[in-house]
């Protein structure tokens, strides 16, 4: 897994994108939908119309990475808004490349204060 430097902002595209788009395409998603730029080092998910596809594109401060999933059964858990962007945490993250409902995700035992 490749993981990025902490601090970095890890942002949704709200509603669904055609998976046909590559580093370009995406890229060009990002400056004039979500009005944001596609070069900052920020990890930009994607989602196919089918719900099984994802594309994560990232510039690492060489070139941009282009991260490509499709689940064989199931679908990722993606919000309800059709536009914008919303916020995940690397955990999040790590969570919906997984197929995981990342929105409300339990706790097996008790969390214990120090």
């Amino acid at each position: 897994m490749i993981v990025p430097p902490a601090g970095t902002r890890i942002w949704i595209a709200a509603g669904i994108t055609d998976m046909r788009r590559g580093f370009d395409g995406l890229a060009a998603l990002v400056h004039t939908q979500l009005q944001a730029d596609p070069f900052s080092g920020q990890i930009f998910v994607f989602r196919g119309r089918r719900g099984d596809r994802i594309k994560v594109l990232w510039w690492d401060g060489d070139g941009l990475c282009l991260f490509a999933k499709r689940l064989e059964n199931g679908k990722f858990v993606w919000p309800q808004v059709t536009h914008g962007t919303v916020a995940l945490t690397p955990a999040q993250l790590s969570m919906l490349l997984e197929g995981i409902d990342w929105r409300r995700p339990v706790r097996t035992a008790p969390n214990r204060a120090a």
